[in-house]
């Protein structure tokens, strides 16, 4: 927009980019599967198919953006808690679960338990209509393709902390609204979850995760723009910012056959009990952390040869 592009021209390009997304992620998830993987619930899907309802967002009032989050939040909410509830007659094994299942919750808020709620409902429709090994019966991992609705609202958050921090206010005002807003939307969340109101259940990102999870990132923005703009200390975060000068291939090599490569190898090369260094409960820490490590150095190549993947 700064640079004169016209409507018409940034929703083009808006569009473009939200298919590559989607499809991104679908080819992520196809990775191991002898046919594409219709599947909607990438972390890239995801964003994919709420992107281009955001930038039309940012074309509206602030006004009409807060009310588009309340409608959002309140109608996934009401959505959800209006989809009935299993009967007693309900096979919990054709959604993977089990009705005593010990992380089951109880009460109104068992309308948002996994595999039994609304989203699980329209997957078992809507995934089916693509070709597919075998028909969809559930998500082992409870995530869900309608999830993208609710995270749409976490990407409005977002668009908020954007339109802050480029305010012409002083940085101390800036700060201070972060953690204030960031206070107040981890109180709301914790409040939504212990009253039973809605819990707060990260995987099918219920309006209260949403909520909750929008304060903490309000107050990790408040400490990385507390150091790194407002007291100029930059050196330090190297390491983090090779990671998100590159972040489309971060996460694809992260996520794909690339960083299963390097795990598989450090077991070849170092051993296979190289992780259990400091005993089985750390393993995972321990490879993870050696992985990233490798994953960084090819970033930190693709840093230093100017090379950006951006769509």
């Amino acid at each position: 927009k700064s640079k004169g592009a016209s409507f018409n021209k940034v929703i083009f390009h808006t569009i473009k980019r939200s298919l590559i997304l989607i499809f991104l992620g679908i080819f992520l998830r196809s990775m191991s599967d002898t046919q594409t993987y219709f599947t909607f619930e990438d972390t890239l899907t995801q964003i994919g198919l709420g992107y281009t309802f955001l930038v039309l967002l940012s074309y509206c009032s602030q006004r009409i953006q807060i009310a588009a989050l309340v409608i959002i939040l309140v109608g996934y909410w009401l959505a959800f808690a209006l989809y009935p509830l299993p009967g007693t007659d309900f096979n919990y094994a054709s959604a993977g679960v089990v009705s005593n299942w010990e992380y089951n919750l109880h009460g109104f808020a068992a309308h948002w338990n996994k595999n039994t709620n609304l989203a699980w409902a329209f997957d078992k429709w809507f995934l089916n209509l693509f070709p597919r090994e075998s028909p969809f019966l559930n998500n082992g991992g409870g995530y869900a393709t309608l999830s993208f609705i609710p995270t749409l609202g976490t990407m409005i958050l977002g668009l908020f902390a954007g339109k802050v921090l480029k305010e012409n206010s002083a940085q101390k005002d800036k700060l201070k609204f972060f953690i204030t807003m960031g206070v107040a939307l981890i109180l709301t969340g914790v409040v939504l979850h212990f009253t039973g109101i809605n819990p707060i259940v990260k995987r099918i990102w219920t309006p209260a995760w949403t909520i909750f999870s929008g304060g903490i990132c309000c107050l990790f923005l408040a400490f990385f723009y507390g150091i790194v703009d407002v007291a100029n200390k930059r050196k330090w975060s190297f390491f983090l910012m090779v990671i998100g000068a590159n972040s489309i291939a971060a996460y694809c090599i992260a996520d794909g056959g690339i960083r299963s490569f390097i795990a598989g190898s450090l077991y070849i090369h170092l051993g296979p009990t190289y992780d259990q260094i400091f005993g089985a409960p750390y393993a995972t820490l321990v490879k993870g952390m050696i992985v990233l490590f490798f994953i960084w150095l090819i970033l930190y190549w693709m840093y230093k040869k100017k090379i950006f993947i951006k769509i």
